[in-house]
């Protein structure tokens, strides 16, 4: 681990986020407190000093180089940093969002934590009134503070978004702006020198870029802890489905380290409809590719949205003979009454679970479903973060095929 102090690492909670972000700063405080533990200790045997004295020199040594005296009570062990910045946000009555950071950031490294798909009701400062945000309410608010920690002179700007937004409009079909590039140049042109985000819903989008980088982190650890909950591992009448062509390399990642046959939903459209619900799907009609007949599925997709095109998915694998339907999902929006849809198609026992992560916000109405499941990125986040800051690598984090493997092996 790199000796450096974190001190200079600062987390923006945008509004909405603030679940996230406290799960985030957590796991960042415990892996710190785990690394300098570690780090005092092996300074403790090199050195044949008592832990204790250790950690008196330690933070002495870090009072000596800083301004003034940091404000512990006791200094006989590590104290993290806080690291979230304190930041008041304003909403006006015309729509318009400020953003002003309340202590100084100058030459700090700034991570803005943004959850562009929270559309529950919050409050944009102390006294606003509650309102649902759309994606450009969250975005606007997200540009105001990436400028206002650019004029408060922070050393560095990334911006943590778990849900990449527009990522599904990055490739033209006629006189249609790719707005997906258009909104990472956006950020790029504004001071951002990297975003990190969760199974983005197209690769391409990171070469749109000139300089900014594009950190893609994938679920599938945090997604198979659940599953192995579910099901069992080495059940010969598990099987892999991808939902459509777009999530074949998901799928078969998922395929090839569980050691599964893969099989492929193949979906016709009628691109002229716009799927405003679950109840009006565009899909015309769908094929297999593979055998499900008696087994057990699990399917992965990156993104649910009103939900239609996972609930077609689960009838035709049920038509074909599926007996029990698993299906994850990175990024689960459920947007507008796609809830009260995937009750309904539960009780009709089209699927059995859906695993979801946390990196969107949903409250206990979600929650609570019998049928659904939560998976933890939190601590995926913090690491990447931890490892930015560092100059570490994120190859570990990024395939985390070893990390599966050895989860596998432990059954």
């Amino acid at each position: 681990m790199s000796s450096s102090r974190p001190e200079k690492l600062g987390i923006i909670s945008c509004p909405g986020t603030e679940n996230f972000s406290s799960e985030v700063i957590y796991y960042l405080k415990k892996q710190y407190v785990k690394k300098y533990n570690r780090f005092a200790k092996a300074l403790s045997e090199k050195y044949s000093m008592p832990l204790e004295d250790v950690w008196v020199a330690m933070n002495l040594n870090e009072d000596l180089y800083s301004v003034r005296a940091n404000s512990r009570k006791s200094i006989d062990h590590y104290h993290p940093p806080t690291f979230e910045l304190p930041v008041k946000f304003t909403r006006f009555s015309n729509g318009e969002f400020k953003a002003e950071i309340i202590s100084s950031i100058k030459g700090m490294d700034v991570f803005i934590i943004q959850d562009v798909e929270n559309h529950y009701p919050l409050s944009v400062g102390k006294y606003d009134d509650e309102h649902v945000l759309s994606v450009n309410d969250h975005l606007f608010i997200l540009f105001v503070t990436m400028d206002a920690a650019r004029q408060a002179g922070a050393l560095s700007i990334t911006l943590v978004l778990p849900t990449y937004p527009y990522s599904r409009q990055h490739k033209k079909k006629g006189r249609e702006a790719l707005t997906a590039s258009w909104f990472g140049k956006t950020c790029e042109f504004m001071g951002a020198s990297r975003i990190i985000t969760l199974d983005i819903h197209s690769k391409e989008i990171e070469n749109s870029f000139h300089k900014l980088m594009l950190e893609n982190l994938h679920a599938s650890y945090q997604i198979l802890l659940q599953l192995r909950e579910l099901v069992d591992f080495e059940d010969p009448d598990l099987v892999v489905v991808s939902p459509d062509t777009g999530a074949i390399d998901r799928n078969k990642f998922f395929a090839g380290n569980l050691q599964k046959p893969l099989a492929l939903l193949y979906k016709e459209r009628d691109y002229s409809r716009v799927s405003k619900n679950a109840g009006e799907s565009n899909i015309t009609r769908i094929r297999l590719l593979g055998d499900v007949k008696g087994k057990t599925v699990f399917m992965a997709d990156d993104m649910v949205g009103t939900g239609g095109t996972l609930i077609e998915a689960t009838k035709a694998l049920k038509k074909l003979g599926a007996l029990k339907i698993i299906c994850s999902i990175s990024l689960p929006v459920f947007s507008g009454e796609a809830i009260d849809y995937f009750d309904k198609a539960y009780k009709d026992g089209l699927f059995y679970r859906i695993i979801g992560s946390n990196a969107i916000y949903h409250d206990d109405n979600l929650l609570n479903k019998e049928w659904y499941i939560s998976a933890q990125v939190s601590d995926l986040f913090a690491k990447a973060i931890s490892r930015l800051y560092h100059s570490r690598s994120l190859s570990p984090l990024l395939d985390n095929s070893k990390m599966i493997q050895k989860l596998l092996k432990k059954g």
